[in-house]
């Protein structure tokens, strides 16, 4: 992608991506709800933009998060959001990660049993609200062929 922010835009994508992660956050802590790793490492993100968390602890925290995704794969929307935890931690390391930790919250509201059929162009329509038009090339990636993406994104039934 090589797009280039400044420390202002990197802060705010972080930022963004952590608000987009904790919105389904509930999908993770309804199936685990003593694993507290996905929500640590939003709020690591967070405090990475304060300025009160060095990169290698966000780093730590988002690593967790995705050991709790692995814990909760049998639950398909519980690790998804986790996931997106985990990215939105990441965003402080590399800005690109956002783009991973907001699809992912778009496939954790998709995948749930209570989604409807819309429920994922809803969630990218509102992601898509809360961020900065300037910021939008770096946070969205380009559309991926289907064949392309891998099978643990592609839940069937559900547009990925």
């Amino acid at each position: 992608m090589g797009t280039k922010i400044e420390k202002s835009d990197h802060g705010s994508l972080a930022l963004w991506a952590a608000e987009c992660a904790e919105r389904v956050l509930p999908r993770f802590e309804e199936k685990r709800p003593k694993d507290g790793r996905p929500r640590r490492a939003i709020e690591a993100a967070r405090a990475w933009t304060r300025g009160e968390m060095a990169i290698s602890e966000v780093r730590a925290s988002a690593f967790a998060a995705h050991a709790a995704a692995r814990a909760a794969v049998y639950a398909p929307a519980a690790c998804a959001a986790a996931r997106a935890a985990g990215h939105a931690a990441a965003t402080a390391h590399v800005p690109t990660h956002a783009a991973h930790a907001v699809a992912y919250a778009a496939k954790a509201a998709a995948v749930a049993p209570d989604a409807a059929p819309d429920t994922a162009a809803e969630e990218r329509a509102w992601q898509v609200r809360r961020l900065p038009k300037r910021l939008r090339p770096v946070a969205f990636l380009p559309p991926r062929p289907a064949s392309l993406l891998p099978t643990h994104f592609s839940p069937a039934g559900r547009g990925w």
